[in-house]
């Protein structure tokens, strides 16, 4: 962890007061090397590994520069999965929160007509998936004119699941005058040539020279027969003992049998796959990093730019084939300046897959014996306890930051001609209230949605009950979300 602090880069006080809220004293290492150039709108190519800190080294600047002022969007952040898009969207709200910065999350499997009315609102930040993306770009949806910041967050990714053209694509259609950051926790040649094609004089950024960390993850390898792995799965699990855990297989198949044997043996479980509902996949994620459940089992849909900081425990269960996916699934764990154990299984046969891992990780696997039955007789104890004892909640990241604020729900919106400076003028005008105290405005066709901030939520719904806007009384309660 860095000793930068937030209060060195002149950072505005409700960015700083989020943060702070957010729980951030000290910046990491790629957060106090990419900021300062990202305020002065220089372009980036930053490679760091996973778990480093990266939403925020792109998140902070993106919120800082932002002019709420305007209606369309400034910044064009572009993920690999729907999961990092949402996640993004998130961190860009929590920071951008007190100066009122909304962003909106675009991607697969969800309404189109739902993220095209969430277009027409205003909205500063974009975060997506290239492939909905670019489909809203050629339906003519998402207007780019005011785009002044493209993020390309994961790049190599982007590559290995075939996006690049379609990044390119999306490239060819932004206004040549922004700033554009690429951030990658590896450089292949193709991600190398994005850089050099699209990019001006952009400052390379390298946090770390290997493309993994070894001091905060112990790497482990056990040798292990096909059929004999869920057996030493199990007693790994019981002399490791882990407080929370992802277990990684090739296929949704193998996530479904691993996760079946788990449950039928009584442990606390669930899975994530791409064969599982986009919603279903989401709210399980969101368990998982409540804590609600010790072991995920999961494919590599889980394995890129998902932020859960306490994961003790990555076990690949099944080797990955790409050797990329090591680190990007080993990295899931020793976040945030944390330790962290990674434990794979590899088959007699997988020795050619092993190779390539370790030379491109740069260093031999150390190779472990499976626990004998003495180790497990002696931590059968233990683990039992720890079984029994249930989920331990954990607090979102967010908790303490959205305590003193409430959402407002209004029956009125565009339909009514109400306007996001409607509500503004109406509510800064009651006593004890001011315009620094109302959060982002949500205005749909028929309904409206307002942030009330520092506890003064139970304040303006009183007396909002009783106040015309723009000569209308609408109703307002709560909002349930």
């Amino acid at each position: 962890m860095s000793e930068a602090r937030l209060d060195e880069y002149g950072l505005s006080e409700e960015i700083v007061r989020a943060l702070a809220g957010l729980g951030y004293e000290t910046l990491t290492a790629v957060q106090s090397e990419v900021i300062p150039i990202a305020l002065e709108k220089m372009d980036l190519v930053v490679k760091s590994q996973t778990g480093s800190g990266k939403t925020a080294a792109f998140g902070i600047p993106v919120c800082e520069l932002a002019d709420w002022n305007e209606n369309k969007p400034q910044a064009l952040i572009l993920t690999p999965t729907r999961e990092l898009a949402v996640q993004v969207k998130e961190d860009i709200t929590n920071i951008g929160r007190f100066k009122r910065i909304k962003a909106a999350a675009l991607y697969g499997k969800q309404p189109f007509a739902q993220q095209t009315a969430e277009l027409k609102q205003k909205t500063h930040v974009i975060v997506g998936t290239p492939g909905r993306v670019l489909d809203h770009i050629q339906r003519g949806t998402l207007a780019l004119n005011r785009v002044n910041c493209l993020v390309i967050d994961e790049a190599d990714e982007m590559l290995n699941m075939g996006f690049i053209e379609q990044v390119e694509a999306i490239i060819q259609e932004l206004p040549e005058d922004r700033v554009t950051m690429l951030f990658s926790a590896t450089l292949p040649r193709d991600v190398e040539s994005l850089c050099v094609k699209y990019m001006n004089n952009p400052v390379p950024i390298e946090i770390e020279a290997a493309g993994i960390t070894t001091d905060r993850i112990e790497h482990a390898l056990i040798e292990v027969k096909e059929a004999d792995k869920f057996a030493v799965l199990q007693d790994v699990l019981i002399v490791e003992n882990p407080d929370s855990c992802i277990l990684f297989c090739r296929t949704k198949e193998g996530v479904d049998q691993v996760h079946r044997k788990l449950v039928q043996a009584g442990y606390s479980c669930d899975k994530i796959h791409g064969g599982m509902e986009q919603e279903e996949r989401f709210e399980v994620m969101k368990a998982f990093r409540r804590g609600q459940f010790r072991y995920l089992a999961a494919t590599d849909v889980a394995a890129r730019g998902i932020d859960i900081e306490n994961i003790t425990h990555v076990v690949n269960y099944d080797l990955p084939m790409e050797k990329e996916s090591y680190v990007h699934r080993t990295g899931r764990t020793g976040r945030a300046g944390r330790e962290g154990k990674a434990i794979t299984f590899v088959t007699p046969h997988e020795g050619k897959f092993l190779a390539e891992i370790e030379a491109y990780i740069g260093f031999p696997i150390p190779v472990i014996p499976a626990p004998s039955q003495e180790e497990v007789l002696s931590k059968e104890e233990a683990f039992q306890q720890k079984m029994s004892r249930g989920a331990s909640l954990k607090k979102e990241k967010n908790e303490d930051l959205n305590k003193e604020i409430m959402k407002l729900y209004f029956n009125g919106g565009k339909k009514k001609k109400i306007r996001a400076v409607d509500f503004v003028g109406t509510i800064a005008k009651i006593e004890g209230v001011s315009a620094e105290d109302i959060g982002i405005i949500t205005i749909q066709d028929n309904v409206s949605y307002v942030d009330i901030l520092n506890g003064k939520g139970p304040l303006v719904l009183e007396v909002m009950k009783n106040t015309n806007i723009k000569g209308k009384l609408l109703k307002v309660s709560q909002a349930r979300k």
